[in-house]
């Protein structure tokens, strides 16, 4: 029989080359894909506001999902999160960690 494992603590700092970061903001305020969280967003307009965030085991410290200090951007309905597609982490050669999420601002 299978086994939960608690995670008390979970690791979720990670750092970027400034080549893959700055290939992935590229990627990620590109104007199509602006146009596109907007639309999924149900706003006009939206703004990256480079912040990344790994997202984490849900936890009893971590109920949402993502460290503690991105807590009140999900609890806002002036920000939307997004996980940053699959493809967009494979241009900008980010392999390390495998998963990221972003943080836009509902503009208009």
């Amino acid at each position: 029989m299978a086994r939960l494992k608690i995670v008390n603590n979970y690791e979720s700092s990670f750092v970027l080359t400034s080549e893959a970061k700055q290939s992935l903001f590229s990627l990620l305020t590109n104007e199509s894909f602006l146009k596109q969280i907007a639309g999924q967003g149900q706003c006009q307009k939206v703004e990256f506001t480079e912040l990344l965030f790994q997202p984490v085991p849900y936890s009893t410290a971590t109920p949402k999902g993502m460290p503690a200090e991105f807590e009140p951007y999900h609890e806002s309905n002036d920000y939307l999160i997004i996980n940053i597609p699959p493809n967009f982490m494979f241009q900008a050669k980010i392999f390390t960690p495998s998963r990221l999420c972003a943080i836009y601002r509902k503009v208009a």
